[in-house]
């Protein structure tokens, strides 16, 4: 016989844990936890339910998207509730009384800057930066699957999705979505042995220790980790002695079930000149893309940006920015930044013709015009090539590929025809271009990872991201 509940019975606290139980059925895991997330029943009367919230954009949230679920749950243990009130339930009320004494305009810009230094304070240990969180990560479609993938993480390192590999354009929150599940399992086990190390300084640091002859103390130290986070691991691509020393540390750290982390710019079947042992080992975990944001998870991100600043933009001033940054999270921060450093200097909230001026130099009409150059350049760099080596008569497989991408690009983007684009290339017939292109086109149709790979070389081409 199934359990019937009794609201009269019940707290306020036993009522909001029924309810969670039940909605987080109707929910993916990342939603469920990002938005209902330090939430509870605070009052009870006359029908109605008052729910806290822990800020204005989880209330505004809950109001327009989930609060018909929310109500339907509740009305099937509580027939008689009408209506759900929410409020934002701040952490701590200020005692401070703002006086009317204004700071000069040098001073405010100090405060501003001391305000945005006490967000980078790295952890020595871990290399972590605790600003980075689930609870400040926005979950949208585009994301929504490697968020679920590093929550999991978090709650069981090691243990599920080993390797977890995330890959993504530029400024679309890897780092972020990487550092943040380092920063929890931290959290829920101070004792773990964590390291967060950018590609850069990992090649770096097995330079520096080959020319001080310390290369094994540095792996040993790698052993000993718990979790281990690499970040844009594209730029092994090449580095022989640095994918060697990373296989055997990873090796030795997967056979003792602990978490590895990575991420790219692309998927591992995309990085040139990784070896096919390393590509093999990422790809036997959990491979989750972070892709673009829609407006909607856009405006998402500068209204939870707004609320962490104590800041009250126009939803029209939201909108202007959301729509025309559509491609990087990165620069929508950066223009949202820009609007707030202009408050605080100025005590004056700027309206839409404010905002078009202060941001006219970061918001233009995308010109989709390119080069021939820009092009062959662009290609070259993604495949880690020499541009010249594409205009060259070599066969290897990775040349040839990379040319082909080139002649097609040249031919889709720049609409020039066969035997142009064949004189570029060392005075190939225009058949060879020809074939190319077919071949390529075709390719599409079946290859996902080339149509990643075709996507994020047109997202730099036309300097889309950052």
């Amino acid at each position: 016989m199934a359990y019937k509940f009794q609201p009269q019975f019940m707290t306020n606290e036993e009522l909001w844990q029924a309810v969670l139980a039940q909605i987080q059925f109707h929910l993916s895991k990342a939603n469920f936890s990002t938005w209902f997330r330090n939430t509870k029943i605070v009052s009870k009367k006359n029908n109605e339910i008052t729910v806290s919230v822990p800020n204005a954009f989880s209330k505004e949230w809950l109001e327009k998207k989930y609060n018909n679920l929310i109500l339907k749950v509740l009305r099937t243990i509580d027939k008689k509730i009408r209506r759900i009130n929410y409020i934002v339930k701040t952490k701590e009320p200020e005692l401070k009384v703002k006086t009317k004494t204004k700071l000069s305009k040098e001073e405010e810009k100090i405060k501003t800057s001391q305000l945005k230094l006490e967000n980078f304070k790295i952890n020595q240990k871990t290399n972590l930066n605790p600003k980075y969180t689930f609870d400040n990560f926005i979950v949208g479609g585009f994301n929504e699957l490697a968020r679920a993938a590093a929550w999991a993480i978090s709650e069981n390192p090691g243990m599920v999705y080993n390797p977890l590999f995330i890959y993504g354009g530029v400024g679309l929150g890897k780092t972020h979505l990487l550092e943040a599940t380092g920063n929890r399992i931290l959290k829920r086990n101070q004792k773990a042995n964590i390291q967060y190390i950018p590609s850069d300084r990992f090649i770096s640091s097995i330079v520096q220790s080959i020319q001080n002859h310390t290369i094994e103390d540095f792996k040993g130290k790698l052993r000993k980790l718990d979790v281990l986070i690499v970040d844009d691991i594209q730029f092994f691509s090449g580095k022989e002695k640095t994918q060697e020393v990373f296989f055997h540390i990873f090796n030795e750290l997967y056979e003792k079930n602990k978490q590895i982390i990575l991420s790219s710019d692309k998927p591992p079947k995309a990085i040139p000149a990784l070896e096919e042992r390393l590509r093999s080992r990422f790809e036997g975990g959990m491979i989750a893309d972070i892709g673009l944001p829609d407006i909607e998870t856009r405006i998402a991100i500068l209204k939870s940006k707004c609320g962490e600043n104590n800041i009250n933009l126009p939803q029209e001033v939201l909108e202007y920015i959301a729509t025309n940054i559509q491609k990087n999270i990165r620069e929508l921060e950066g223009a949202l930044n820009r609007i707030i450093t202009f408050e605080r200097i100025n005590n004056i909230t700027p309206d839409l013709k404010t905002t078009k001026k202060l941001l006219r130099n970061l918001i233009a009409s995308p010109s989709r015009i390119t080069s021939w150059k820009k092009i062959l350049q662009t290609v070259s760099d993604f495949y880690n090539l020499k541009s010249n080596t594409l205009l060259e008569k070599s066969r290897r497989k990775e040349i040839v590929k990379a040319r082909q991408i080139a002649m097609y690009l040249a031919r889709e983007e720049l609409k020039e025809s066969y035997p142009s684009i064949g004189r570029k290339f060392a005075q190939k017939d225009h058949t060879t271009v020809m074939y190319a292109c077919k071949k390529i086109s075709q390719q599409l149709d079946v290859d996902d990872n080339l149509v990643t790979e075709l996507n994020l070389i047109k997202q730099r081409i036309y300097n889309i991201l950052i």
